[in-house]
């Protein structure tokens, strides 16, 4: 019953870059889940390999007003 969770990997470069600039600007989860208005939980599980939670485009275009980017910035070029 424990299947593997699939990841596309446009979904998974939109996470890791959100990690990335996450560190980059010394926030925490917590902070991400504040600009985001969401609980703490959502964003661990959005991190972790066994969820199924993602990012969704509403959390792009927040994510990349907040950090004063494009959210095209939050995904790969092809």
């Amino acid at each position: 019953m424990n299947e593997p969770i699939n990841i596309a990997p446009i979904e998974q470069f939109v996470i890791d870059f959100v990690i990335k600039l996450r560190k980059q600007n010394n926030l925490n989860q917590e902070d991400i889940a504040t600009i985001l208005n969401v609980k703490r939980t959502f964003i661990t599980n959005v991190e972790s390999a066994k969820n199924r939670a993602k990012y969704n485009l509403i959390h792009i275009a927040k994510l990349a007003d907040h950090f004063g980017l494009s959210p095209r910035d939050f995904l790969p070029q092809k």
